[in-house]
Parts: structure tokens; C-alpha cells; sequence
């Protein structure tokens, strides 16, 4: 991929695209199908760089893993994880570090894990803190907080975590690494965070109990339970989906659908936020899939209105409040999302980047130490290159905003979008986009 990539303002949009297979799912059908006794067969499975280093490291973690064809995977499980060969390399994948380091927690090993210069950077203790308390042992070999850090786990109690931040990855840390733990191992969360570890330990024959608590709820697993292999369907991702459905919204005479997206009510918050902003955005074929409603969702150009975002919604829609914002720059008015302190420790600094980007486009923004306002119009000025801090989310919700700019928007460092979303400019292109 080129050091740069710059969309320019675009006709009318339309056509039928599928969404890659969801990121939050491919990881997890791949950890657990390392973790358990017997075949695991995925469908589906996102081939991003992300989740090809999770495949790498359930393979180093003594696991068969094998490549089927087109997002079709087989994994052949021991029943647990052994002490890898070498260093786990977990590439710019926080989900993946995080969810690896709970599964290898509860097993008698040492592993060492690292990533990239960005994952470097991200905190780790949030995950570790609570693994530590339930007797891993972690061993920092740069800075404290930061990868790279040696793990040696096993003989593990169980605990009783409140979180304080409602965090699907800190949550299904602790229940993977609770599945060998001595004891019933609860996590209480404040507001209601993904689920796709809870439902997905099901499906492996694992007993989890759930107790809505209002605002959010209480998980417990018991210990010593065994995991059988199992095949997933694995939907589109809605993270992913939201890039060429934003485009529709925002390029006038554009109608565009992305089929097979899952419809999980803790991830389909933003496209609540788009309704309340005015989108015309249908869904048809409601269905199951791999446990998992999806549906077909179609968006045409709109006439947006700024809202305010509730902070509840943050749980289910961290990862999407970048594109919201660009979108935004296009609805009259302010648009307020406050609430959202999680997107500082994201692949980058999501708000700062999301505020200089679209500061740098002629787009009205305010920052904030938990959010930022935006205040859109129907025109927006472009013409700027956007740093993304090797993020694959800023650079493309910039890019979606530059099809429908008055100027050209660049964004560097491109090639990390290949992390959740490969053939993204190829799709957006497809659909008659101009990206290059």
C-alpha cells in the first residue's frame, strides 16, 4: 500500500457489499478453539492482520491451526496451552494480547508477549492487575504497564472483579483465565459491554450465568470446566459495516447496502445514533447466525441533525465514534459525545487524533478531557492530510469523509488498515467511491 491514501469527493454511491467477517468473534473463535479438546471449524473468520496474529499465537500455544480457504479455518485443540517456543507476537491486536493473556494465565507456562511500536504504547495493568490477583505472575521487561512482559501462570484462584469501566476485553480476560481457576470466578460490570465471549463460551459447552443487574450485569463462571470443539459462523462486523454505510449517508444521491451484519444489541449503537440523527437506515432479512442475529442494513444519503449521544451508549460503540464524528461534520448543528475517556487508550489517542483530523478539514470541534462536540454543516471544506498514529479507524473515517469534501483528504501511514478491514479502498471503490 502506498504512504498515503486520498479520497476525493465522489458521485452518487450504490451497490451490495459484504462486510469482513467480526473482529471481537474471530479472535475469540480462535483462542477458544485453541483451548479446547477436539476440531473447531470457522466460517467467516475476519483475515485481518489482527487476527492472523492471534492464529499465530494459538498455533505457538501448541494448537493445529490450518487455513481452509476463503475465511474458512480449522483448529485442532489439546485441551489447554503450553509454554510457545518463542516470544508471542501479537503484531497492533490489544484485543488479542488481552484475551491471549487471560486463556494463558490459567495454564502451567511462561510466555512472553509483544507487538508493535503502537501496542507498545497501550496499557496492560487493566488486564493484568486482575489476572495478577488471581495468581499469575507478570514480569515487565521495559516499562511497567507497557509490553513487552513475561507471564507465568497457573494454580489460579478465582476472584470476585468489580470494574469500575465497563471493558469487554478486561471482562473476557478474567473469564478465560477463570475457566482454570479453583473456585466461581464473577465479574460485575457497571453498564453493559460486548457479550461475544459469554455467548461464545456456550457454544463451547461451557456454563455461564448472567444476571442483569439493570444499568449492567453480573457474569460467573465455575472453574474446571472443559471446552469441545465447535464450528462458528462468524457475521459481518458491525465496526466495519459502518464505514461504507456512513458513506452512503454522507454523498449525495448514494444508496448503499452491506449484507450479513451482526445485530448484537450491545454493538449496534451507533447505527441507533445515525436513526436519531435523521438517517433513513433500514434493515431486512433478520436472521441467526453463529448464535448472533444479522441482517442487511441499508443507508441512503440523509439530511443529518446533531444529536447528544448518551453516555450509556459508550459500551456499545467505543470503537465507532470516530466515523460518528465524521459523519457529524455533515449534521447541522452540534453533535455532543461526552462519556467516551476509552477512546484515549484505543490504537491511538482517538479523540485528539479525531479532533485534529477534523479540525485540519475546516470542521467546527471541541475537545474535551471525556469527549469532544462536533458541529457539522451540510458542506465541509477538506483538503488536508490526517496523521492517524498508525490508526486504522482514524485513517478510514477520514478517508469516508473525504468522498463527500469540497477537497481531496489524505491520510498517512494507510497500510494499518489492513488490520480490521483488508480491501477496504477496493470496496469503497466498488461502490463508486474515489480512493487512491
Amino acid at each position: 500500500m502506498p504512504s498515503q491514501l486520498t479520497a476525493r469527493r465522489s458521485t452518487a454511491l450504490s451497490g451490495k457489499v459484504r462486510a469482513p467477517g467480526d473482529k471481537s468473534m474471530s479472535h475469540r473463535s480462535m483462542i477458544l478453539g485453541g483451548m479446547a479438546s477436539g476440531v473447531t471449524e470457522v466460517e467467516g473468520l475476519l483475515e485481518g492482520d489482527d487476527v492472523l496474529a492471534t492464529a499465530h499465537a494459538v498455533q505457538a500455544f501448541g494448537a493445529r491451526v490450518e487455513r481452509q480457504g476463503d475465511g474458512r479455518w480449522r483448529i485442532e485443540g489439546a485441551g489447554g496451552f503450553r509454554t510457545p517456543p518463542s516470544t508471542i507476537d501479537c503484531g497492533n491486536a490489544g484485543t488479542g494480547v488481552r484475551l491471549l493473556m487471560g486463556a494463558a494465565a490459567g495454564y502451567t507456562l511462561t510466555a512472553t508477549f509483544d507487538g508493535d511500536q503502537s501496542l507498545r504504547k497501550r496499557p496492560m495493568k487493566r488486564v493484568t492487575g486482575p489476572l495478577a490477583d488471581m495468581g499469575a505472575r507478570f514480569d515487565w521487561q521495559a516499562a511497567e504497564d507497557r509490553l513487552p512482559v513475561a507471564l507465568t501462570g497457573g494454580a489460579l484462584k478465582a476472584i470476585d472483579y468489580v470494574q469500575t469501566v465497563a471493558s469487554a476485553q478486561v471482562k473476557s480476560a478474567i473469564l478465560l483465565a477463570g475457566l482454570n481457576a479453583d473456585g466461581v470466578t464473577t465479574v460485575v460490570e457497571p453498564e453493559k459491554s460486548r457479550d461475544h465471549t459469554e455467548r461464545m463460551l456456550r457454544a463451547f459447552g461451557a456454563e455461564v450465568g448472567v444476571q442483569d443487574n439493570g444499568e449492567g450485569w453480573t457474569i460467573s463462571l465455575r472453574g474446571g470446566q472443559p471446552l469441545t470443539g465447535t464450528f462458528v459462523a462468524v457475521p459481518g462486523d458491525p465496526s466495519s459495516a459502518a464505514f461504507p454505510l456512513a458513506a452512503g449517508l454522507i454523498v449525495p444521491g448514494s444508496e448503499v447496502t452491506v449484507e450479513g451484519v451482526m445485530l448484537n444489541p450491545l454493538r449496534t449503537g451507533l447505527f441507533d445514533a445515525w436513526i436519531a440523527m435523521g438517517a433513513d437506515l433500514t434493515i431486512a432479512n433478520r436472521r441467526n447466525a453463529g448464535g448472533e442475529e444479522v441482517g442487511d442494513i441499508t443507508a441512503r444519503h440523509s439530511k443529518l441533525k446533531g444529536i447528544v449521544v448518551p453516555e450509556a451508549r459508550a459500551a456499545s460503540m467505543i470503537d465507532e465514534y470516530p466515523i460518528l464524528a465524521a459523519t457529524a461534520a455533515f449534521a447541522e448543528g452540534e453533535t455532543v459525545m461526552r462519556g467516551v475517556g476509552e477512546m484515549r487508550v484505543k490504537e491511538s489517542d482517538r479523540i485528539a487524533l479525531m479532533v485534529a483530523g477534523l479540525r485540519a478539514c475546516g470542521v467546527q470541534v471541541e475537545e474535551e478531557p471525556e469527549g469532544f462536540i462536533v458541529t457539522g454543516s451540510t458542506s465541509v471544506p477538506g483538503g488536508a492530510t490526517v496523521h492517524t498514529a498508525h490508526d486504522h479507524r482514524i485513517a478510514m473515517s477520514h478517508l469516508v469523509l473525504g468522498l463527500a469534501a469540497e477537497e481531496p483528504v489524505s491520510v498517512d501511514e494507510p497500510g494499518m488498515i489492513a488490520t480490521s478491514f483488508p480491501g477496504f479502498v477496493d470496496l469503497m471503490n466498488g461502490l463508486g467511491g474515489e480512493m487512491g
